[in-house]
């Protein structure tokens, strides 16, 4: 499959956007949706953080993950950005084609 997700936290509905917009105007990205509002409760430096943060789920294809992370790392203000790409089983061919192009 060439399709992938790639799942990447932000800090703030705004700064996800910003990442958003610089991620599909160059061609990383087909898509980008951005969900506010969630809460993340993690593990930093030995303490137990709690933080609200932004969900972006970006799509793009099996080619463009590498450049698509290092773009990221680039862009993002956290120390280690999360960037989880996964590999949808299944994409109707319609929008596969439409995510390719």
């Amino acid at each position: 499959m060439n399709a992938r997700l790639a799942l990447v936290t932000c800090p703030n509905e705004t700064k996800a956007r910003e990442i958003a917009q610089e991620l599909v105007q160059n061609g990383l990205a087909a898509c980008v949706n951005i969900l506010p509002g969630i809460v993340s409760i993690y593990r930093w430096k030995g303490s137990v953080e709690t933080e609200s943060e932004c969900l972006m789920v970006i799509k793009t294809t099996k080619a463009k993950t590498t450049a698509l992370e290092a773009r990221i790392l680039e862009l993002h203000p956290y120390e280690n950005p999360e960037f989880l790409a996964l590999s949808p089983e299944y994409v109707t061919p319609k929008y596969l084609s439409w995510l390719e192009s």
